[in-house]
C-alpha cells in the first residue's frame, strides 16, 4: 500500500509507484471521484473539446448532416484524384 502525507497547505505528493501506475506526471489533472463513501483517483483524459481548442479549430455552429459529410468526402476524393492525375 502506498501512503502520502498532507501538508499544512493541503498538498500531498503522490508516491512514485502510484504516479507510474496511473501514468501521470507533472501538470496532469486528477479527478477525485466519490464512490461508496470512498474517493477514487482517476487521471483526467483529454476531451475532444480540449483537443479542438489546442489545435485552434474553430467551433462548428451545428453538426453536419450525413449528406454534407458525404459531399465533403466526395470533394476531397475528387481533389486527390485530380492531383494524382496531374502528377503532383
Amino acid at each position: 500500500m502506498a501512503t502520502a502525507t498532507l501538508t499544512s497547505k493541503g498538498q500531498m505528493t503522490l508516491p512514485k509507484s502510484v504516479r507510474d501506475e496511473l501514468k501521470i506526471g507533472p501538470g496532469d489533472k486528477i479527478d477525485f471521484v466519490k464512490k461508496d463513501g470512498e474517493y477514487v483517483l482517476k487521471p483526467r483524459t483529454a476531451r475532444i473539446a480540449d483537443l479542438v481548442r489546442v489545435l485552434g479549430i474553430p467551433p462548428v455552429a451545428r453538426a453536419l448532416t450525413v449528406e454534407e459529410m458525404d459531399k465533403a468526402i466526395e470533394d476531397e476524393l475528387a481533389e486527390d484524384d485530380e492531383r494524382i492525375r496531374a502528377g503532383r
